[in-house]
């Protein structure tokens, strides 16, 4: 490609991968070069202004038409602007968390590998979500599963850590491999990589020889897939990836890396295998196959809330919830209604806000404790009344109680999975009773907080003010900290309350996603 090409491709479009590219860039120097006593910290504030900065940079490209650059492998359209706008808001919530951390094993002198190795597995998502070639979403999947992998395995003293980070490196090495053997099939047939390219040559396969290479590589594809958003039965990795990372990068996984593991799940789902004929009336592979999809749903959604009931450790058990919560998704993905873009979107908006606010309670209740076992939230509301009912907020919406954005979410899924014909109601009825499980083990949470006696609060207090420290019932909560739970909770109470600000904005915007397939 010679200079002249490489100017004249309208690399705006890439705008927010740029900023985010350099901000990693700079940060990596800067950590380089600055002296160790330098506070690492004030490199969190660069990442999150970059990252603020690539947000208004989408928002910027909302009103422009859809476009391609590098021969179509990146794609801006709807779909693209509208998922990374999540990906965005969730990193820097994620960033406000990362900046307030405190190992137990002190602040840490992997503060600055911490930061931009956040940003390198951001722009993974964002690339992935602007793919228009397999090449450029599996460059994008890598770049976020290897940086997720280091985060996870960041502090190496701790044995859990260790322990996580090994299973999630051989785990995540498995569902590689077999996504990639999936994908190597579709290329065979078709000789192309770019998803464009592939529809049009597949809407034509007629050979029962190619569709049974094509039904393979749709298994081979879902499993690794399966993998990378923790749904079962290939989600044995979560829960100890959740409890082994520091708690930012617990978040990130839960919330961001699961929006990116939905964002190419629809991209290579759709792209490919809709475009797949079968049968005598031509009825597309992925309709053919929901049933499959389905089954994978269903064990998803009772696995995760079946066995979160049995969870004590904070962080597994909102592992176990995480993989439920990608269950529902599932169901809006098997349902394949005309409202499947919308759905998808609003629940993960809103898992994004209950999600983090919830983890950034966590953050502060562990750190203090020293423990993650749930005991340890007995008595909270005593201790810090506004932490308890925040929590409450944030757990009402994850159990889908009427009145948060999490009830919405699952109304407009359970909504879409009936209004399709056929109707999926077994789904349906397994995602009402799976949810009414969930609320054991949440309101079981709740329950230690405002009806449990604080263990030895009078007590600790009282010790805290022989030594002139100050309660930790009146002890100053982290500025970055704080500031995600009052987002979280505003807008968690916001889209219950008016859900048709996001869907109004969704509607007024993005067109319906019809741009994603042409």
């Amino acid at each position: 490609m010679d200079l002249e090409t490489l100017l004249s491709f309208e690399w705006s479009l890439m705008t927010p991968e740029f900023i985010v590219l350099i901000v990693a860039t700079l940060l990596t120097l800067l950590d380089l070069f600055l002296p160790k006593k330098f506070n690492r910290n004030h490199l969190g504030w660069i990442g999150l202004a970059g990252i603020l900065l690539a947000l208004v940079s989408v928002f910027g490209l909302i009103g422009r038409d859809p476009g391609s650059i590098l021969y179509d492998t990146f794609r801006l359209d709807s779909f693209a602007k509208a998922f990374k706008i999540l990906l965005l808001a969730g990193s820097a919530l994620v960033f406000l968390l990362a900046i307030d951390y405190e190992p137990k094993e002190g602040r840490g002198e992997y503060r600055g590998e911490f930061f931009y190795l956040f940003l390198t597995a951001l722009l993974g998502a964002m690339i992935m979500s602007s793919s228009g070639d397999l090449i450029t979403l599996f460059v994008g999947l890598e770049l976020l599963s290897i940086s997720s992998y280091i985060l996870a395995g960041l502090r190496k003293t701790n044995v859990k850590t260790n322990e996580s980070a090994m299973k999630y490196v051989i785990n995540g090495s498995i569902s590689t491999a077999i996504l990639l053997f999936g994908m190597s099939y579709v290329y065979g047939i078709t000789g192309t990589t770019n998803l464009k390219a592939m529809a049009g040559m597949l809407s034509t396969v007629s050979d029962p020889q190619h569709l049974y290479l094509l039904g393979l590589a749709f298994f081979m594809i879902f499993v690794g897939l399966s993998f990378k958003i923790a749904a079962a039965p290939f989600h044995m990795w979560a829960p100890d990836v959740y409890e082994g990372s520091p708690t930012p990068v617990t978040a990130f996984l839960s919330v961001v890396s699961k929006t990116a593991g939905f964002i190419i799940v629809i991209r290579i789902m759709l792209s490919i295998f809709a475009a797949v004929p079968t049968g005598d009336e031509g009825f597309p592979m992925l309709f053919a196959l929901q049933d499959y999809i389905g089954f994978l749903a269903g064990a998803t959604m009772i696995i995760g809330n079946v066995v979160a009931l049995r969870q004590r450790n904070i962080k597994r058990l909102f592992a176990y919830s995480s993989i439920a919560h990608a269950g529902y998704i599932l169901v809006a993905f098997t349902a394949m209604s005309y409202v499947m873009f919308d759905s998808i979107w609003f629940y993960l908006l809103a898992y994004l806000f209950m999600g983090m606010g919830a983890f950034a309670v966590i953050q502060l209740i562990t750190a203090k404790e020293g423990s993650e076992d749930i005991s340890h939230f007995a008595g909270l509301y005593q201790r810090s009344p506004v932490l308890a009912v925040t929590m409450a907020i944030f757990l009402l919406s994850l159990a889908g109680i009427p009145g948060t954005a999490g009830f919405i979410g699952k109304l407009n899924i359970f909504l879409g999975a009936l209004m399709v014909n056929p109707s999926h109601y077994v789904l349906a009825s397994i995602m009402i009773a799976t949810t009414v499980v969930s609320y054991v083990y949440y309101f079981g949470i709740m329950t230690q907080m405002f009806f449990r006696p604080a263990a030895g609060l009078a007590r600790a207090e009282a010790a805290a003010t022989v030594q002139g420290e100050v309660p930790a019932a009146r002890r100053r909560l982290p500025t970055g900290t704080t500031a995600v739970i009052i987002i979280c909770a505003a807008a968690t109470i916001l889209f219950g309350i008016l859900p048709q600000l996001a869907f109004d904005f969704l509607q007024s915007n993005f067109n319906q996603f019809i741009d994603f397939m042409q």
